[in-house]
């Protein structure tokens, strides 16, 4: 099993079912379970992004739980070896072009790597981590497993330079996942994923 810990969601990608990933090299074959009602997919890593495991529309939508966009129980399974390093090493991430729906190059960067403690108050962290929804309702908040619950966060959306400001309120499997409220704040209309964020501990 791979992605301990760490839960699940979909880049809005188009295309048959495929995943990405930062810590997994292309071509290695996962099967993802969603323990809340057992349906599972197995898909291949096609490209690069800043999560363990990211899927596209196609393959969310083969598990995932109605009016949901993040799959918190789930098991991660490597069924299929790619090319290169084994599962877990979550390293640089290079940079990658992220196919139909959001299009663009996702810079690369360190998820979770040297961020472990937190960060500086003004220092920009989670350098190269994608950030998307929870599907959560509630006032603006977000979860994450890199800040403990307390941390301010500013989120900027690069690509319509909106921003939001919220507190760390729970824990993810993210360095920054957004509730709809925050998400809404900073989002481009009917893209459920902000591949170009800054990401700053403010408070």
């Amino acid at each position: 099993m791979v992605c301990a810990g760490q839960n699940l969601t979909f880049s809005n990608d188009a295309g048959a079912p495929a995943a990405s990933s930062g810590e997994l090299p292309i071509g290695t074959k996962i099967k993802v379970t969603n323990l809340a009602n057992n349906k599972t997919t197995t898909v291949e890593i096609t490209s690069t992004s800043g999560s363990c495991a990211l899927l596209n529309a196609a393959a969310f939508e083969q598990v995932r739980e109605p009016g949901k966009n993040v799959i918190r129980q789930v098991r991660v399974e490597r069924v299929g070896a790619g090319a290169g390093a084994g599962a877990g090493a979550g390293g640089n991430q290079g940079a990658g072009n992220q196919g139909a729906g959001n299009g663009g190059n996702q810079a690369g960067g360190n998820q979770n790597g040297g961020d472990q403690n937190g960060g500086a108050v003004g220092e920009v962290v989670c350098q190269g981590s994608t950030v998307t929804l929870s599907g959560e309702a509630g006032a603006p908040a977000a979860s994450s497993g890199t800040f403990p619950v307390g941390t301010k966060l500013k989120v900027t959306n690069l690509d319509n330079n909106k921003s939001t400001t919220v507190e760390v309120t729970s824990a993810s499997g993210s360095c920054a996942l957004l509730n709809n409220a925050a998400f809404e704040q900073v989002r481009e209309p009917g893209k459920f994923l902000i591949r170009k964020a800054r990401i700053e501990r403010v408070g």
